[in-house]
């Protein structure tokens, strides 16, 4: 497909009754609490206020040493890679709060903890937290000013701690601040943000995509979806994945997870909530390898693993939908019948030292069809192969990528890239391997309900897979309801379309682009010029 002219990367909504304020705004009288992350950059924020009244609040958290020994739980000894996700709260932090004077400014990670008049919470959207963390320019969580942190601590002890406790503190926020650019702070007060959080909870909504390159990466995203870049690639569209998302209120950007505290079960439906809490289970994102290289050999969690060793409620289930693709490009998916596991395991070992392999002396190699779903349950070993833009449909825990072999590709130290040979070992299923591969794994299209002009395509399932893929395929127009359960919609063939619900309320879609529609959506209609094909996932 030619580049699109339609795909916005920047998608915004406007705030509902109020405005984006520019600047720091006035502090206000009594005490002044500013909460955020830890890699927020307090210093900026700091020289702005006056020192009289600042009351710093990292100056009191508990010497890093303790801090490391109350917080152990989030590490996995010996492993330089992951961590099991951190379910304690800021308050394990400190053993005494500090008493503020009647009129302090008190500021940084945990601020909110003491008692306050006036409540803001400052916060920096998380691409550019990981990039400073890169750079070795913040502290983690409980570190002293001027330290340096680490990014494994970063994913998995910082992040879920500062999630929980933001959305705790979102029904009390009097401002919500946005330091991506320090130097050019936005804010939002609160009454607002909150009535802009019920306004997007009650129509279809886009989150802003991330994109990133990568040693496999490709040219589809930046030539086709014309997303600029100085990058030699593009590996990654993270259209949508909730635990790094944001949305977009005019040029604020408001991170994913408050709207979920926030207007929850309007956004994913009630039953779901019960089941995910605050948790968005479904990520589109897509992985881009046209003219690029093969995706490292990787499996995901079994639940068992993922919850004993890491943690998480519930695992990555994924799957691959192709949306663009070359002749003789692949999906490598499950053991040939004749594998042997023992002999996979010395080839990926023998790997670690610099010894190359063919994974396809234990692996299936299948032709990469496009509109085509490949069901990848956990412990499945899979990667889609070079030649391909794959809309990696799956579930949300977060960052649990367990790799067998990389191709012995570098870092950007000159190092192998890390791979995951205990854990991924530990996690594969040695059942999914010969024919029982492409008949379980690569479904035909089945459909679901069909009318003049249109039909609505079923795209294969497993019983474990908690979530279902369907696709609109329709010439003028489709009607649809989300039935109390949240939509996520793709457009993988055609320029764009318009969502209008019942309300009335209207939402253009272009080529690759993924939107939410919420639970409390119900009935809607997509319309179009010509030929069209939607992704739809929905939790079954």
């Amino acid at each position: 497909m030619s580049a699109s002219a339609g795909y916005d990367p920047t998608p915004s909504y406007p705030p509902v009754g109020g405005t984006v304020d520019l600047g720091l705004p006035q502090p206000s009288d009594g005490v002044l609490a500013i909460d955020g992350p830890a890699a927020l950059p307090w210093e900026t924020l700091l020289a702005k206020l006056d020192p009289r009244r600042v009351v710093d609040i990292r100056e009191h958290y508990l010497p890093w040493h303790e801090v490391e020994a109350r917080t152990a739980q989030a590490e996995l000894p010996g492993d330089p890679v992951f961590g099991k996700l951190y379910d304690g709260a800021l308050s394990d932090l400190f053993d005494e709060l500090p008493v503020p004077a009647a009129d302090a400014i008190v500021v940084g990670p945990g601020s909110a903890l003491v008692p306050h008049d006036v409540l803001w919470y400052a916060d920096v959207p998380r691409p550019i937290a990981l990039d400073e963390m890169r750079r070795n320019a913040v502290p983690n969580v409980g570190m002293p000013s001027g330290s340096r942190g680490s990014e494994q601590r970063l994913l998995f002890f910082d992040w879920p701690l500062e999630a929980r406790h933001r959305q705790e503190l979102a029904p009390q926020l009097d401002r919500y601040l946005d330091l991506g650019d320090a130097d050019a702070i936005r804010s939002l007060d609160g009454a607002t943000l909150r009535r802009t959080l019920a306004w997007l909870a009650s129509r279809p909504f886009r989150t802003r995509p991330t994109f990133l390159p990568g040693p496999w990466g490709g040219q589809w995203l930046r030539r086709t979806l014309g997303i600029r870049t100085e990058a030699p690639n593009l590996a990654w569209s993270y259209e949508l994945i909730a635990p790094e998302a944001g949305i977009l209120v005019d040029s604020l950007e408001v991170g994913f997870d408050l709207l979920m505290a926030a207007e929850g079960a309007r956004v994913v439906g009630e039953d779901v909530v019960v089941r995910f809490g605050n948790s968005f289970p479904i990520r589109f994102d897509y992985l881009d390898t046209l003219e690029g290289g093969h995706l490292s050999i990787q499996c995901h969690p079994t639940p068992e693993y993922a919850a004993a060793t890491f943690g998480l409620p519930y695992t990555q289930l994924e799957s691959y939908y192709v949306v663009e693709t070359t002749p003789e490009a692949r999906v490598f998916l499950g053991l040939r019948a004749d594998a042997n596991v023992a002999a996979f395991e010395r080839d990926a070992r023998a790997a670690l030292t610099g010894r190359e392999f063919d994974p396809e002396r234990h692996l299936q190699a299948h032709e990469a069809i496009q509109h085509q779903l490949y069901l990848i349950p956990a412990g499945t070993p899979h990667a889609s192969g070079a030649g391909n833009v794959v809309l990696e449909i799956s579930a949300t825990p977060y960052l649990y990528t367990l790799r067998f072999y990389d191709w012995l590709r570098e870092n950007g130290d000159g190092e192998l890239r890390p791979v995951h040979v205990d854990h991924a070992f530990a996690n594969l299923d040695g059942v999914r391997r010969g024919a029982a591969v492409a008949r379980d794994l690569i479904q035909p299209p089945t459909v679901v309900r069909a009318g003049p002009g249109w039909a609505e395509l079923d795209l294969g399932g497993l019983p474990e897979l908690f979530f279902a893929v369907h696709r609109l395929d329709f010439d003028r127009a489709v009607a649809d309801d989300t039935g109390s359960r949240f939509h996520v919609l793709a457009l993988v063939e055609g320029e764009a379309l318009t969502i209008e619900t019942a309300a009335g309320d209207a939402h253009a879609l272009a080529y690759g682009e993924t939107i939410i529609v919420p639970a409390a959506v119900g009935a809607y209609e997509l319309r179009a010029d010509g030929p069209r094909k939607v992704v739809k996932a929905f939790v079954k």
